[in-house]
């Protein structure tokens, strides 16, 4: 049980609260537009437990890669493979249970889940080596993590339509520019140190713009999400919320002050997925 919290802690698992409400949002707005219906009770448990194994597989997988580089930065050392915590084996014992879990949840969801995990893994593994590179990573991890709406939804209905790549694009594009935010504290150590990132290959300034540009680009996706699905005015009010703390995140942050770079990127993040699954829980409600 000590190992085990020791790995939680690794992995941030209170940080599947960024990925797994928009699971459920993919679940709720593929049921309504597909079926006209909520999802039902097993696949709510199958999707999270899908989710949990695919978000705990890819996060040990991404601190056994990077466990060298990690031992390297002085942000990281701490980490528990670094300062040996954990070791390998342990960790790779978690990652195969992980995996197990998200294959067992897609063959109890359905066969087109079963057919895109393959796709799936790629994207969970791929992202983490990434940053040896490309200084796009960031986009490849927000597609990583994009998956977790378009699983839900695939779960739940065992289709893919367009307002599900929309959901998609929202949250791809909401996740590579927080994670372009919270590069911008390591942007020296991986120029030094070969590694690629935004901050790392434009300089911070320009990072903190095309941050910027990202949020555009989700927010923008999101009012189109709203005008092209079921979901009505209460959807686009908590989309308009959203939108507010993201430019309230912004706010946060300059290229001269990054001393509140960890409230812009757990903080507002956190409470961005929880609003948005709520009011689209409110909105097919009423």
């Amino acid at each position: 049980m000590r190992k085990l919290k020791v790995i939680l802690e690794m992995i941030k698992f209170e940080h599947t609260v960024f990925a797994l409400p928009f699971a459920f949002l993919g679940a709720i707005l593929g049921s309504f537009v597909e079926n006209g219906a909520w999802p039902t009770l097993w696949q709510w448990i199958w999707i999270t437990v899908a989710m949990v194994g695919a978000r705990s597989a890819a996060m040990s997988l991404n601190r056994v890669i990077d466990a060298v580089i990690d031992k390297r930065n002085p942000r990281t050392k701490d980490r528990a493979i670094p300062a040996g915590l954990l070791s390998y084996t342990e960790v790779t014992i978690f990652i195969v249970v992980s995996f197990a879990m998200l294959f067992i949840a897609a063959f109890q969801l359905n066969m087109l889940a079963v057919y895109l995990l393959p796709l799936a893994v790629f994207f969970l593994v791929l992202y983490s080596y990434t940053k040896r590179f490309t200084w796009a990573c960031h986009f490849i991890l927000g597609m990583t993590i994009a998956l977790a709406p378009l699983g839900g939804w695939v779960g739940a209905t065992g289709t893919i339509s367009p307002v599900a790549i929309l959901l998609f694009l929202v949250v791809m594009f909401w996740t590579a520019g927080f994670d372009i935010i919270y590069a911008t504290q390591d942007a020296d150590y991986d120029r030094k140190n070969g590694l690629h990132s935004v901050p790392a290959r434009f300089g911070i300034k320009k990072a903190l713009m095309i941050a910027r540009g990202s949020h555009v680009i989700s927010i923008v996706a999101l009012v189109l999400l709203s005008l092209t699905s079921p979901l009505g005015w209460i959807f686009f009010l908590g989309a308009m919320i959203c939108a507010g703390i993201m430019i309230y995140e912004h706010s946060l942050v300059s290229h001269n002050d990054l001393s509140k770079v960890n409230v812009a990127f757990f903080t507002m993040n956190g409470i961005i997925s929880m609003l948005m699954l709520a009011f689209t829980i409110g909105d097919f409600m009423l």
